[in-house]
């Protein structure tokens, strides 16, 4: 449901001016009930100046008259042909002023660990601007040799949710594309929670990678076999008992 502009001062009008109920007056603005007995009772709003909503053809006279008549009338919002289509307006996310120096930090880690983001996705996840985001990956931004990479989920510009969804939504298109992809991508494109759900893959440390099969000898399992296994006087020198005999 549409909301009237200034919902708030708009509500204080209602509260001044109408014997309209407070539930009516919050489904009307989109407020709580209790903030509309708040702001009748001196408690929310102090200093703000109403809004009147018929003079701002936002709402028939006759409306609200119908309203004071019956208590469980809703009230409309007036039709305005202008006002159409400006919720689907689609922009950049806004970022507070204490972030903004972060999303350089974020647009970078996202360049790296995840280039399959197209620049519209990296855009909307961190609220910046195509030309930000193009000259970090072509590193010509002017502070690039002072950006380190920070996950802009840590920094508080995007929730892990909408990054796993726009991960998991760039997976889905390369596969649909049938692009091939090395072991590296294929890990980048799975979501947080599903990297973190995986099982440990069993690997060859690297020192010893390929020494599996290697052996000093050239004997062979049949070799070994027919080799007759020593007994302890083979390893230590003692002397014969018909030796002793002689000597005595």
């Amino acid at each position: 449901m549409a909301k009237p502009i200034m919902a708030k001062a708009t509500a204080v009008w209602l509260v001044d001016n109408t014997t309209l109920s407070f539930k009516q007056i919050a489904d009307f603005c989109g407020l709580h009930e209790l903030e509309v007995q708040g702001i009748a009772d001196g408690d929310v709003a102090a200093g703000v100046k109403g809004f009147d909503p018929v003079a701002n053809n936002q709402l028939d006279e006759a409306e609200i008259k119908k309203a004071e008549a019956s208590p469980i009338h809703k009230l409309k919002l007036k039709f305005n042909a202008a006002a159409v289509g400006e919720e689907k307006r689609r922009g950049p996310r806004y970022t507070p002023l204490s972030k903004r120096q972060d999303r350089p930090a974020s647009i970078l880690w996202l360049v790296k660990f995840h280039p399959e983001l197209s620049d519209a996705v990296v855009s909307k996840l961190v609220g910046t601007t195509k030309p930000t985001i193009q000259a970090i990956r072509e590193r010509t931004h002017w502070n690039i040799a002072n950006i380190q990479p920070i996950d802009p989920v840590a920094l508080g510009l995007c929730k892990q949710s909408e990054l796993d969804a726009a991960v998991q939504k760039a997976a889905a298109k390369k596969a649909a594309d049938g692009a091939a992809m090395t072991d590296d991508e294929r890990r980048k494109l799975l979501s947080t929670e599903q990297s973190l759900g995986a099982e440990d893959e069993p690997r060859m440390p690297a020192a010893i990678a390929g020494l599996e099969t290697f052996s000093l000898s050239n004997t062979t399992e049949e070799d070994e076999d027919d080799k007759s296994v020593p007994d302890a006087n083979t390893f230590f020198n003692l002397p014969d008992a018909s030796d002793d005999d002689d000597e005595n």
